[in-house]
């Protein structure tokens, strides 16, 4: 990994926003240090930043990044779960031309900045209005450095996880990314929360809905941009990598029953309220303001598209792993 001190952030045009949200997260350092030293122009790069950790092992950064990183620190007991946390993180956002958000424990790769600007840019061709992100390659760490566990070299496009059905009281449905070949952008039916990049614009037009906690939060997600006419692209070779939960893995959740019961709210009050949220966006048709459903398209429209019907609770073969021939 390049090393090499950071300079001011500059005014200028595709300066990047990075939100991102940590819950006592080991790997925050990491993530932050990979971000900044492996793009090809640090010097436009801005880190929206909301950790959640004990006073005493906050991260500790270079002095020289201070200037690029904006940072709400919040005891973990305070915590009201990952939205909330990145509804915050968005808040942060200046004004920068691309919005980039990640979860905090991320690796990537060299000039990942300037690839992702240029994708937005081609993907903007067709539609300004453009959000890319997928569930990005694994990586582990061995003996101390990040080693890539590639499932798909090229595209991992969305599809509903196989056995999926709508439950009785919410529409809260699974999603997976499974490989396909190609080198152009793919339409996408789905968003992942832990990697989405588009234009700062979004920040005032989709802004992150705080009353979700975590499962469904990237359904409501999906389905806000789109109706509000956003196109979801999914692109090759995504120039991130995720750390996905493991035996290898000491990262806590949230929900970690040892702290949860030393809350006033728990995360089984505050999923429930959120299950509750996602029936009213989805299924009730709900006035919830901004972050409601747009006009653009309809969930009739999505169901065409996706294979996901909402409206009839069903979901079509093309919504699972048909859709690419799987």
């Amino acid at each position: 990994m390049r090393q090499a001190s950071m300079p001011q952030p500059v005014d200028g045009p595709d300066r990047i926003f990075i939100s991102i949200a940590a819950y006592c997260d080991p790997m925050l350092a990491f993530t932050i240090t990979s971000a900044l030293t492996q793009a090809s122009r640090p010097e436009r790069v801005s880190i929206g930043l909301v950790e959640q950790q004990w006073p005493e092992a906050c991260v500790r950064l270079p002095e020289a990044w201070q200037a690029q990183l904006r940072r709400v620190q919040l005891h973990p007991l305070e915590a009201r779960g990952p939205c909330w946390a990145r509804a915050l993180a968005m808040s942060l956002h200046q004004g920068e031309d691309w919005f980039l958000q990640v979860d905090s424990h991320m690796w990537f790769e060299p000039g990942w900045d300037e690839r992702l600007v240029c994708w937005g840019r081609r993907c903007a061709v067709q539609n300004p209005r453009s959000l890319i992100s997928t569930y990005p390659n694994p990586f582990t760490m061995r003996g101390g450095e990040p080693v890539a566990q590639v499932v798909g070299a090229e595209l991992l496009a969305f599809v509903v996880r196989n056995g999926q059905q709508f439950g009785a009281d919410h529409p809260v449905l699974m999603f997976e990314a499974v490989p396909v070949a190609g080198q152009n952008p793919l339409p996408a039916m789905h968003v992942g929360a832990g990697c989405f990049f588009g234009p700062g614009r979004l920040v005032n037009e989709l802004p992150y809905d705080p009353f979700l906690y975590f499962h469904g939060e990237e359904q409501a997600f999906a389905l806000r941009a789109w109706t509000r006419g956003w196109d979801l692209f999914h692109i090759p070779g995504m120039p991130i990598y995720h750390q996905y939960v493991s035996e290898d893995t000491a990262r806590p959740m949230h929900w970690a029953p040892e702290l949860d019961a030393q809350r006033l709210v728990r995360s089984a009050a505050l999923s429930e309220a959120a299950n509750r949220r996602m029936a009213a966006l989805l299924w009730d048709g709900a006035d919830l303001g901004i972050y409601g459903l747009g006009t653009a398209r309809s969930l009739a429209d999505y169901a065409t598209f996706s294979g996901i019907d909402y409206g009839a609770r069903a979901l079509a073969p093309h919504a699972f792993k048909s859709r690419y021939g799987y």
